[in-house]
């Protein structure tokens, strides 16, 4: 059962993703909010944000398909418990474990290039180079959170962005 809150007799009503729908006539305020009635955010509470989940990027050589084309632009999405789970129970894992990574982004990388699919034998036949940086990319998105973030100046307070992860292969 979804609860609608009570509706206020402000200038604006705010619903719960944040959209504002003026009313048509303002009302003065009411003395006091009716009991059982939703509270309001208190003051200095964030906005909610949303997460992101998809992360582009560009691979340093590009995967090269069977008809020459080579493909460098690509999406990551976030990891979930169960892309981390399932290659355990694959055979290829179980013999090497090092085809873990391998199976795992074949499963993260939702597209690559103007490929129909990705999957693990695409991965399996990328350059070690470009294997290595979605592995890093992997780990950036994944583990340590988002790759960039926003900071703000202790001298001037200008606000900037700073790279969380390493930025060239091999860097963590």
């Amino acid at each position: 059962m979804r609860r609608t809150p009570a509706k206020t007799p402000a200038a604006a009503q705010t619903t719960a993703a944040g959209a504002h729908f003026p009313q048509s006539a303002p009302a003065a305020a009411p003395a006091e909010a009716p009991t059982g009635s939703p509270a309001a955010p208190p003051v200095g509470t964030a906005p909610r944000q949303q997460l992101r989940t998809e992360f582009p990027f560009q691979l340093p050589r590009g995967y090269v398909d069977d008809s020459g084309t080579v493909h460098r632009d690509g999406v990551m999405r976030l990891s979930t418990a169960r892309d981390e789970l399932i290659p355990l129970r694959d055979v290829r894992v179980q013999e090497n474990p090092a085809y873990l990574s391998v199976v795992l982004l074949g499963r993260v990388i939702i597209r690559l290039g103007t490929l129909a699919m990705v999957h693990d034998g695409i991965v399996e036949n990328m350059f070690a180079s470009d294997l290595a940086f979605l592995q890093d990319f992997y780990r950036q998105i994944n583990a340590e959170g988002h790759t960039r973030a926003a900071v703000q100046c202790p001298h001037c307070s200008e606000p900037f962005e700073v790279e969380l992860g390493g930025s060239r292969l091999g860097e963590s």
